[in-house]
């Protein structure tokens, strides 16, 4: 049986422009730059200008409802109009992810022509993929056998490993490019993609991709065939480095074995990366924020060099101030010609403000957590960061803890110690054994350094580097050991043995 019954629900709503501004808070400049130019490509009354205050000269009696700057952008003077202003049209539900939030000066746009600029641009480049079906299109090699490798190809993962079992990659041939293979046919059209460059791609596991590499080696030394042997026959020993077993059944000395271990340790255990990396090192990170020191000052920049001026286009505001002086003596054309003016025109100035606010919601928040971290970016001794988290910030700057996520989660800072992810410089705090806080990274950068510095034939074990820590101030768990170095991803210390 149906019932009927009234219920009160409470929502939290975003305007258009709300959701405008928060949109492009979560982009990067290069990200920004592009965004702008597809604005400035659709909305006609939108231009690269250098004065922005047409807008004042548009009359405001005569312009569409729409959202006042002044009442949406934040300024040093005035914190408290930081927050977004909330109304009943759209939800958070239906723009954001609210799961987005992690565990934990402005400058003017103008410049001279010969100003130096600090920022790089990214350059693109050819996918693995690309290059193996290049290397594949130069072959005689018959169309059904083709069509298998270049499915093979478009399954590799971007590492250079091939996922799929054989019997998934017949179903896929069968219902996409209706194509009866066998099994074999598939291993043959395997082996040919295996034979491509780099070496080892296309392999099914890490124990094939190495030994594919070795086979393809053209100077073959005793070292060699050795590594050989011992990825074919004692790949599990050498995975867990228990190198006495491989000692004493494979009947060689230990200086034999460190040479076939060197040859091994040269190998690429994710071939995919060859060509992907080349790409990734031509993108250049350009970041969002600049610091600087001088005279023992630390100054902020705000990254506007990829953010052009903007400004309402001339002719659109002549427009519309032609037709405002028609009153009402305008026809059903013209006055559909006016409506999309002011429309245009009430976007273009949204996008305007929208963009301004943007850059003052990131320089307040830059800002504060310069100040907070003050000793960092004075000196870059990781040991001098402090204890930091979304609310200490949110707290300082009186914006939301989701808008601080949204600057720090995907934004770049220069500094003289090297550019950086905010999010890196966030961290939890724990106590020394003064009673003293202390940053987290601060437990990982000792921790890190500790490791680094042992001797690698007994490399320390967790309860080794607990004793250690504590020595030095730190009462560590072994069990918090363990997880700051997984994610230092520093492996157990057996497996970071060496001879």
């Amino acid at each position: 049986m149906l019932h009927q019954r009234q219920q009160q629900k409470l929502l939290q709503k975003l305007s258009p422009q709300q959701v405008l501004v928060m949109r492009l808070l979560q982009q990067p400049v290069i990200s920004l730059e592009q965004r702008i130019k597809q604005e400035i490509e659709d909305n006609p009354a939108l231009e690269e200008t250098a004065d922005i205050n047409d807008l004042d000269e548009i009359d405001d009696e005569n312009e569409p409802e729409s959202i006042d700057a002044d009442e949406d952008t934040f300024s040093e003077e005035d914190e408290d109009h930081a927050e977004l202003k909330v109304d009943n049209e759209f939800s958070f539900e239906d723009y954001f992810d609210l799961d987005d939030i992690p565990d934990y000066k402005l400058v003017s746009n103008n410049r001279s022509p010969d100003e130096e600029a600090w920022e790089s641009p990214v350059v693109s480049g050819t996918s693995f993929q690309e290059y193996l079906l290049a290397q594949m299109g130069v072959q005689k090699i018959p169309d059904k056998q083709f069509i298998i490798a270049s499915t093979i190809i478009g399954n590799l993962d971007e590492t250079g490993y091939l996922t799929r079992e054989v019997p998934a990659l017949i179903n896929d041939l069968a219902f996409n490019q209706n194509l009866d293979a066998s099994e074999a046919e598939i291993l043959e059209a395997l082996q040919l993609v295996q034979g491509f460059d780099p070496p080892g791609i296309a392999a099914r596991t890490l124990q094939e991709c190495l030994l594919l590499q070795l086979i393809s080696k053209p100077d073959r030394t005793y070292a060699t065939d050795l590594a050989e042997v011992i990825v074919r026959y004692y790949f599990d020993e050498f995975s867990k480095k228990h190198y006495e077993k491989i000692l004493q059944k494979a009947h060689i000395t230990e200086e034999e074995l460190k040479e076939a271990v060197e040859e091994i340790t040269k190998l690429n255990p994710k071939p995919g990366f060859t060509i992907s990396e080349e790409v990734r090192s031509s993108q250049y990170i350009i970041p969002d924020f600049l610091i600087t020191i001088n005279d023992g000052e630390i100054e902020l920049t705000l990254n506007s060099r990829n953010t052009p001026e903007l400004s309402i286009n001339r002719e659109y505001i002549d427009m519309l101030q032609g037709y405002n002086h028609k009153k009402k003596k305008i026809n059903n054309n013209e006055k559909a010609a006016l409506s999309f003016i002011k429309q245009k025109i009430d976007s273009a100035r949204g996008f305007i403000d929208a963009i301004k606010q943007r850059q003052e919601t990131l320089y307040v928040t830059m800002r504060a957590i310069m100040d907070y971290q003050k000793e960092y970016f004075q000196t870059g001794d990781e040991t001098r960061l402090k204890p930091m988290i979304l609310k200490d910030i949110s707290n300082k700057v009186g914006l939301d803890i989701s808008t601080v996520s949204r600057v720090a989660n995907s934004k770049y800072v220069q500094t003289p110690f090297g550019t950086f992810l905010l999010k890196s410089f966030f961290s939890e705090s724990l106590q020394n054994t003064m009673g003293e806080e202390i940053s987290t990274r601060e437990i990982k950068k000792i921790l890190s350094d500790t490791i680094e510095a042992e001797n690698k034939s007994t490399p320390l074990t967790d309860e080794e580097l607990e004793e250690i820590l504590l020595k030095k101030g730190y009462n560590i768990a072994r069990r918090t050991i363990a997880k700051y170095r997984k994610q230092l991803r520093i492996p157990v210390a057996r497996l970071r043995k060496e001879l």
